[in-house]
């Protein structure tokens, strides 16, 4: 599978690696186009992240005014619970940025119908980018899951084989919960791809994503491949131990 592997001590330095790289390419974006996107991703791998981005001296490299904020999936809850993405992204970053930094904020909408939700962010998606887009998310933020889904697209489910739609909804039989996520068709246009991984229990399908053959019915992550963009892997020493 391409792409560049960073490995660091632990989570903090795992983050602070990846913080320096999505600092440089919003900063990057908004000088040359006079904007910049960024797609976040839940999970508990990402919350360090947010915390050092939302600190002062991260904060003043970025023109927060000039970025719209999307996020990857999103669980069919309310925004106020407390298993959805946009509350975590709320409370460990977006809540501290300094109003006059404020970024737009295009989120999922958990709370109604799910197809309806889908939906409704597809048409966001694309009267952002457009409906043919050579690129999309100047950052995209992913995490991966110990059975290698990535954002909600989940083994042997039908996001993974989605080439025309950008955003769907799906019910997850394990987790008996409906999700909400992008798919690889606007995914794979994204100019830089960021993901997070940490801790022991990721590293066997870490190695197996990375390393092993392709499956991506069986492991979605692999479905990630930038066309055009990079694809940087931010991973702890203990997700790495295997590789």
């Amino acid at each position: 599978m391409a792409g560049i592997v960073h490995i660091s001590h632990d989570s903090q330095a795992l983050a602070a690696s990846a913080a320096g790289v999505v600092v440089q390419a919003l900063r990057q974006a908004v000088n040359q186009f006079g904007r910049a996107s960024i797609a976040l991703s839940g999970g508990s791998t990402p919350r360090a992240l947010y915390a050092l981005l939302a600190r002062p001296e991260y904060v003043a490299q970025v023109d927060w005014g000039k970025v719209t904020v999307f996020w990857g999936d999103e669980r069919c809850v309310p925004p106020d619970h407390a298993d959805s993405d946009y509350l975590l992204a709320k409370t460990a970053l977006l809540d501290h940025l300094p109003a006059a930094k404020a970024p737009t904020i295009q989120r999922m909408r958990g709370e109604i119908d799910p197809t309806q939700a889908a939906q409704q962010y597809e048409t966001h998606l694309r009267a952002y980018f457009g409906s043919q887009p050579a690129a999309t998310f100047d950052v995209l933020l992913l995490g991966m899951g110990e059975d290698g889904h990535t954002a909600s697209i989940f083994p042997n489910s039908s996001p993974v084989n989605e080439r025309q739609r950008w955003s769907v909804a799906h019910y997850v039989p394990k987790l008996k919960a409906w999700r909400l996520t992008l798919t690889p068709p606007v995914l794979n246009l994204s100019q830089t791809t960021i993901f997070l991984v940490s801790g022991k229990t990721k590293a066997a399908v870490l190695k197996k994503v990375l390393q092993g053959p392709s499956v991506p019915d069986q492991l979605p992550a692999q479905s990630i491949q930038p066309a055009n963009g990079k694809l940087l892997w931010f991973v702890d020493r203990e997700s790495a131990s295997s590789l």
